[in-house]
């Protein structure tokens, strides 16, 4: 399948394994939205690869189609459900359960889940703003996720993430991040390789890296909107 995914850029380098912050509610709305990308997953595999092409172009985000007919703005919301292969959607759901969990804890069901939405018809507006002449569809909940990730960031700064990193030979090696340390250089790096892209689009067709930088500020922007009031929820005061 060609497209453009919005995959986890950088998650390659480091993969968080967990953090130290048990949830103190069931983050059913976080486990609902990990269910509903895999049955879409499975309905995509499902798919013959003809049907599965017009699939992906019908509901992902063009932004070439979007410039040229805003009525199709619904696909904003449409294509942050959508994957391009077990990778990317393995990849978007860990990092969506490892660091949604208390970002729901903090802000409650209903308004994590609008967060949630919302982030990802932000991050999907930032890819189409940078990218209107592309005729490629851009797929993924990475850009949903990074808002996610931008409201944990706040939220969390001194939360300490189990990460697994590359060893600089065969074995890699554990070790515990600060979230505002990981989550700050998966932004920088998620901004700098979009500046890249923009110069040389032919060369990062495979990651929406502004899809992940309009997600992480939407997250930041959004966060004291949908947080819950001090003393109902985790803040960063409880850490």
């Amino acid at each position: 399948m060609q497209g453009v995914s919005d995959s986890q850029g950088g998650a390659e380098e480091m993969l968080p394994l967990t953090d130290n912050m048990p949830s103190r509610v069931s983050p059913w709305i976080t486990w609902v939205l990990i269910l509903v990308n895999g049955l879409v997953f499975l309905h995509e595999l499902a798919l013959p690869s003809d049907e599965l092409q017009v699939f992906i172009l019908q509901f992902g985000l063009v932004p070439a189609r979007l410039h040229a007919d805003p009525r199709v703005a619904w696909t904003l919301l449409t294509s942050m459900f959508l994957h391009g292969g077990w990778l990317h959607i393995l990849g978007n759901m860990w990092f969506l359960f490892v660091f949604g969990r208390n970002v729901e804890d903090s802000m409650g069901h209903g308004r994590y889940l609008l967060f949630y939405l919302l982030c990802g018809i932000a991050a999907g507006a930032t890819q189409y703003e940078v990218a209107k002449a592309s005729a490629m569809p851009t797929i993924g909940a990475s850009g949903a996720i990074a808002g996610v990730l931008g409201a944990y960031f706040l939220l969390f700064p001194r939360a300490r993430i189990l990460t697994l990193v590359p060893g600089l030979l065969i074995f890699p090696w554990l070790v515990r991040i600060p979230a505002a340390i990981f989550l700050g250089l998966w932004f920088l790096l998620q901004l700098f390789e979009g500046t890249l892209a923009i110069g040389a689009p032919d060369s990062f067709q495979d990651t929406a890296f502004w899809a992940h930088v309009g997600g992480f500020c939407a997250g930041m922007a959004l966060l004291p909107l949908c947080r819950k009031k001090r003393g109902q929820g985790k803040t960063p005061d409880s850490l």
